[in-house]
């Protein structure tokens, strides 16, 4: 019979222990839960605010209107700093908001620019012509015939540039060229100093070899006498 009772307590107390979330339809017992529920809320946020050295505000209204609170430092300055704190995150989050749209519409209006390029330059290529009205075919000619304009005036001045390029270069290479004549002239100059100075020492050197003998008497009888008998 006891192990039976035991058994009973038991499941009694675990339907007790589930609370459904859901008014109290019983006002007596609707008052004795808000007592005590409301006096652990307010044991709670206290041992939050000294445990975690946590700023804890908490406002309850009873059913009846009454005011039960606790704050932890200051009620008033604990709801202006909550007010603070909400109208900065709705500005973050407006000035996000705005962000956002403001990033929309320049992507939608880049796309439409691009789209306009992207036609602008197949019927520039000679493409998607079909749909085109006389006015705009004219339009596109011309503008063929300014670019066309453009792009010679382009290559004229590229190829004047080339010209004064190519024109300081064989100044250049005459400049160089000179040099090198003035050069050689000197050197040929040199060399042919250098050749007669040579001559002059060889012929110098033959004319050494002359007899030397001493001879008395008239030519004639010298050469008579050379003469073999």
């Amino acid at each position: 019979m006891r192990e039976e009772n035991k058994v009973y307590f038991k499941k009694l107390k675990m339907v007790r222990g589930k609370t459904q979330m859901r008014r109290i339809e019983n006002a007596t017992s609707r008052q004795v839960t808000f007592s005590k529920r409301r006096n652990g809320l307010l044991k709670k946020a206290f041992e939050l605010s000294v445990l975690c050295d946590a700023e804890v505000a908490l406002v309850i209204f009873s059913p009846r209107g009454k005011l039960y609170e606790f704050a932890s430092s200051s009620m008033d300055g604990t709801i202006e700093r909550y007010k603070n704190h909400v109208k900065e995150v709705q500005t973050e989050s407006s000035t996000s908001v705005e962000d956002v749209q403001h990033l929309k519409q320049e992507t939608a209006s880049m796309e439409k620019k691009i789209e306009v390029l992207e036609l602008s330059k197949r019927k520039l290529l000679g493409e998607g012509l079909g749909s085109s009205s006389i006015e705009e075919l004219q339009e596109i000619e011309n503008q063929l015939e300014r670019s066309i304009c453009i792009i010679r005036a382009q290559k004229m001045q590229v190829y004047n540039e080339q010209i004064e390029e190519l024109r300081a270069k064989e100044k250049w290479l005459a400049t160089q060229n000179a040099m090198l004549n003035k050069k050689c002239l000197v050197q040929t100059k040199e060399m042919i100093e250098e050749r007669r100075a040579n001559l002059q020492t060889v012929n110098f050197g033959e004319s050494s070899d002359v007899e030397t003998e001493l001879f008395i008497g008239l030519p004639e009888k010298r050469f008579r006498q050379d003469r073999p008998k």
